[in-house]
């Protein structure tokens, strides 16, 4: 994750997601670095990886370190399913249930990490970028 994602920025691309709106490829990136920068900062560590190919990754949750290779717990998913996850849109046992998660190691598990965002938030935001 090379740059800092602006918060607005990032936060109205994530409500403009959960509330129905197709995101372009350049915003859908833009929304998953935002959420997966968010899972960083407000878990510190390296115990997992979260992987989400074609857009970022990031190591997060404290937890055993490991020095070199692919971490013991890994997290992946795609872009569209990263962000229904972070925004309520589905929750992680329905994805896991569906398959649309791969997660390995004892300590892959983000259910009760996401969603990030409470949809009252996420509409309001969203409506604030209609006016």
């Amino acid at each position: 994750m090379a740059r800092k994602i602006d918060s607005v920025e990032g936060m109205r691309v994530l409500a403009l997601h959960a509330t129905g709106s197709q995101l372009n490829a350049s915003n859908t990136r833009l929304a998953v670095r935002y959420a997966l920068q968010n899972i960083a900062e407000l878990h510190p560590g390296h115990a997992v990886e979260i992987r989400v190919p074609y857009a970022g990754a990031v190591q997060a949750f404290e937890g055993p370190n490991h020095r070199r290779g692919t971490p013991p717990n890994v997290i992946e998913t795609d872009q569209k399913t990263f962000l229904d996850l972070v925004t309520g849109l589905t929750s992680w046992d329905e994805a896991m249930r569906d398959g649309k998660i791969d997660a390995s190691g004892q300590r892959a598990n983000l259910s009760g990490t996401l969603p990030m965002y409470s949809r009252t938030t996420l509409e309001r935001i969203a409506g604030q970028g209609e006016a």
